[in-house]
């Protein structure tokens, strides 16, 4: 009818005229040099184009398994006549399927699918030949480790996918997948176990990820902001992995997790304060080794919070704390530099900050060696100046080296953000300031959730069965059930008395 606006190019469907399509096509995809157009003759001389983006696929199938088969001829059935679809010739591809309309069609190209258009028909067929250059699996780079897996994840979805399959060999695990962003189209998987996860927050994560409107997703980051609980919160409410192995134990324990395609982190919720404590060798050593090692750190990390504001508070003001030769030592390294505690503080951790973060920035070669010798040689430089104290550099050295404990980066940038309003308060209150903020950042704990559940679930609300998994980990025949308010249903990880404690034979 007159006056109607035509449908959106999407919306409209193939002609039965090759040239038509073709036209429509280029005119799709102007201006784009990454598109091959391959014309061939199939079956009885028909002519056909195969268009696909170049890079993205596996160029070799297409030759080997597409051109050789569809050129060579149909293969006929028993009355001698040639058979009408691809998908029944020779072309030896898994994944075939139609498309009548142009959005389908754009849909497939530009994930890495071959599309087969025929003359006289108005169909077209889709095979998936998805490939291109794509790092291989290799060595998680940011959570190494000395016993355990050493494969970690990429930036190819469908092998992250397969990494979590290898390790979870149960057709309970659930792979769903969304489409997000407008322009990039990125394939999010939301993967959890059925019977495991909570159906509450299964629900809840699933219609946040619905709710995402953007023009594109480019890495698990953006998902992360996007959906958590409390966005203006330094603490992290989801964790980030490389590693197959603790997708898997997350999963195991009623989690959910959400792969990205072009990235080769997974975030995984919901999650709580000590989970995020929890480095994956800590499953692998034998537990008292473990339990060692997870109390140093929570000692460190108590270290990287409170030490340079109880050194500013104690030298500000509360100079009695300490033993007379002590705080005549630190007046004496004091005595020539011009400036109060606070400011003389605020300059070396600012100064710390930022000789770390350009280690990381530059190339491999030279960072390690720019952000060690750089704090060194400014360091001394700053002492021998008389711009700051020499036990100023310890105080600062030793807070840079505990944080380095924390094995989650996320929460090691929060401690490191919450180490200046400790100073700050310290500073002009004093031990009274420390206190008030340290209140502070308890209540607020206490009110953070991740995806519902308490932040700091298994000491507040406090539960008996978690305190097997939270400061310390108690041997694995010990820990029969799931944590306490992760999941209600099946919580039962293994029978009691099947394996039992542990007993040396008879002699020994």
């Amino acid at each position: 009818m007159l006056g109607l606006p035509s449908p959106p190019i999407e919306e409209e469907p193939l002609q039965k005229d090759l040239a038509r399509n073709i036209e429509t096509l280029k005119k799709i995809f102007a201006d784009c040099s990454d598109i091959v157009y391959r014309n061939i003759q199939v079956a009885q001389g028909q002519d056909a184009i195969l268009f696909y983006i170049e890079g993205i696929v596996f160029a070799q199938e297409i030759e080997a398994q597409m051109l050789k088969p569809l050129i060579i001829g149909y293969v006929e059935n028993e009355d001698g006549d040639s058979i009408e679809s691809p998908q029944n010739t020779r072309v030896s591809l898994l994944q075939a399927s139609k498309a009548t309309t142009w959005g389908d069609i754009i849909t497939a190209v530009i994930n890495s699918c071959v599309v087969l258009l025929i003359e006289g028909t108005a169909e077209a067929h889709i095979f998936n030949v998805r490939g291109g250059l794509r790092r291989g699996v290799e060595e998680p780079q940011t959570e190494s480790v000395i016993r355990g897996p050493k494969e970690g994840f990429t930036e190819t979805l469908r092998l992250n996918t397969a990494l979590i399959r290898f390790k979870l060999k149960t057709p309970k695990l659930k792979m769903v997948n969304f489409v997000i962003g407008e322009e990039t189209k990125t394939d999010i998987v939301l993967s959890y176990i059925e019977g495991l996860v909570d159906p509450k927050q299964l629900r809840d994560v699933t219609k946040r990820l619905k709710d995402i409107k953007i023009d594109g997703i480019l890495e698990s980051g953006y998902i992360e902001e996007l959906i958590e609980d409390h966005p203006y919160s330094p603490f992290p409410q989801m964790q980030y992995t490389e590693r197959p192995d603790t997708v898997a134990a997350q999963l195991l324990e009623g989690a959910f997790a959400i792969v990205v395609d072009g990235t080769p982190f997974v975030l995984i919720g919901p999650v709580s304060l000590w989970q995020l404590m929890q480095a994956s060798e800590d499953y692998y050593e034998r537990f008292f080794i473990s339990n060692f090692v997870r109390l140093l750190r929570y000692f460190f990390v108590l270290i990287a919070i409170f030490l340079p504001g109880l050194y500013i508070a104690v030298v500000t003001f509360h100079q009695d704390m300490l033993p007379s030769r002590l705080i005549l030592s630190i007046a004496a390294a004091r005595e020539a530099v011009p400036f109060p505690v606070l400011v003389e503080a605020l300059m070396m951790e600012v100064a710390f900050e930022a000789l770390r973060e350009a280690g990381i920035r530059l190339p491999k070669t030279v960072g390690q060696a720019v952000s060690i010798l750089g704090a060194l040689v400014i360091g001394q430089a700053a002492v021998e100046a008389g711009i700051v104290s020499a036990p100023m550099v310890i105080i600062v050295s030793l807070t840079g080296i505990a944080s380095f404990t924390i094995p989650r980066f996320n929460l090691a940038i929060a401690v490191r953000l919450l180490r200046f309003p400790f100073m700050i308060m310290a500073g002009i209150f004093g031990l009274f300031g420390i206190v008030i903020t340290f209140v502070w950042i308890l209540v607020h704990l206490s009110q953070l959730t991740s995806f519902g559940r308490p932040y700091l679930e298994g000491v507040s609300p406090y539960y008996k069965k978690n305190q097997k998994d939270v400061f310390i980990r108690m041997p694995w025949w010990k820990m029969i059930h799931r944590p306490q308010g992760t999941t209600k249903e099946n919580n039962k990880r293994m029978e009691k008395g099947i394996n039992g404690t542990p007993k040396p034979e008879k002699g020994w």
